[in-house]
């Protein structure tokens, strides 16, 4: 088991010498306390529905999280590791490219964790920098491991460090999951709301280019746009509903979701995996690509 205090922990021969050096640090850990409540706000952020008590009603016999509330707690502490080691670093030129998640463990609806986040991988991709973070969620008091975050930026502008090009296959985490040749098995449509940025924000994610218009024409878009882990939420539900619960997923954000436009889930069960992709029916195009989960039990799993 790889120890999140060690500085050497994620040291790799390929890197440069500035990587290398920004890899030695480590953070304190960042607490996440939440309750019941908590859980709600994110399902209904989501699209969970009054129709759907197990998911918003915490007196429901089988009230839970949604799978994809493992990236809540670890959101505070992945969005602090600084990343001004690159060159020409500028926060407003930070996208996020990908988002893999493992789930370790029953979800408490409430409860005290605490995430320890490192530096796993940075890559030179030439005219940007792609930096993945790995974050672990674990319960305060005894230590369990509830989550294993990945989550990958790309910041324009900062590559061209001498640094490694290509990265290590990480299993399902770096998956290409290209869709198979054939019809989606399953598609699953749901038209979000005109305040599904609004409400999601709530869970965590505040920033400003999801519902201040001026920012988001700072960013080059036309108005607010759905944060990427929102859609990623939606897409993830279908899945869930559709073939039942999952050990993990993996999403690359194509595009943007444009609060009140509608997520199309296309889905190809291979196996134990769901691959899907996701489109914006409105203007058809990819919101999330290269995206799967990997079903926790494939002969209970439905269809």
């Amino acid at each position: 088991m790889v120890s999140f205090t060690d500085p050497k922990a994620f040291a790799d021969p390929e890197d440069s010498a500035l990587v290398a050096e920004a890899k030695k640090r480590v953070e304190p850990p960042v607490e996440y306390n939440y309750t019941e409540r908590d859980v709600i706000l994110y399902n209904l952020g989501i699209g969970a529905t009054e129709q759907e008590l197990q998911w918003t009603f915490e007196a429901h016999d089988e009230f839970a999280a949604l799978p994809t509330f493992g990236v809540i707690p670890q959101f505070p502490c992945s969005t602090s590791i600084p990343l001004d080691f690159l060159p020409n670093f500028n926060p407003a030129k930070l996208l996020h490219g990908e988002q893999y998640l493992s789930i370790k463990a029953p979800i408490p609806v409430s409860g005290e964790l605490v995430n320890e986040a490192r530096i796993l991988e940075v890559l030179d991709k030439g005219k940007a920098a792609a930096v993945t973070i790995i974050i672990e969620t674990r319960d305060k008091h005894t230590g369990q491991l509830i989550f294993e975050n990945q989550s990958t930026v790309f910041i324009r502008g900062s590559g061209g460090f001498g640094g490694k090009r290509v990265g290590k296959d990480r299993g399902a985490a770096t998956a290409p999951n290209a869709p198979p040749k054939r019809n989606p098995d399953v598609v699953v449509e749901e038209k979000t709301t005109t305040l599904q940025a609004a409400l999601y924000r709530l869970s965590g994610d505040y920033n400003p280019l999801h519902i201040q218009p001026e920012f988001a024409a700072i960013g080059g878009f036309d108005k607010p746009i759905l944060h990427g882990l929102c859609s990623m939420g939606i897409s993830a539900k279908h899945v869930l509903k559709t073939f039942g619960p999952y050990k993990d997923i993996k999403v690359r954000f194509a595009g943007v979701v444009y609060p009140g436009e509608t997520i199309v889930t296309e889905m190809w069960k291979e196996g134990n995996t769901v691959i899907f992709r996701v489109k914006v029916k409105e203007r058809n195009s990819i919101a999330l690509s290269s995206a799967a989960v990997t079903l926790e039990d494939s002969s209970k799993a439905k269809l």
